[in-house]
């Protein structure tokens, strides 16, 4: 199973990457394959890459789903 995650851009480096941030954590992403990214964007990001663009609120409602799942498992 593939699971694509958004994450929130933190800072924009050289040669389209990106640093994004996931509950809590930083890691260094290629912005190759999506147009337009700015700081504050979110995006869905999958193996190292982001894929594309996401609404905040769309981001925020999956987010509150993988923790919802992930409560759920650690039951």
């Amino acid at each position: 199973m593939c699971l694509a995650i958004p994450a929130l851009v933190v800072e924009l480096l050289p040669n389209d990457m990106a640093r994004i941030e996931l509950d809590g954590l930083r890691k260094e992403i290629s912005l190759s394959l999506v147009e337009g990214v700015a700081v504050g964007d979110y995006v869905i990001i999958h193996v190292g890459y982001a894929l594309q663009r996401l609404d905040p609120e769309e981001a925020a409602q999956t987010l509150a789903l993988f923790a919802e799942f992930q409560q759920s498992n650690a039951s």
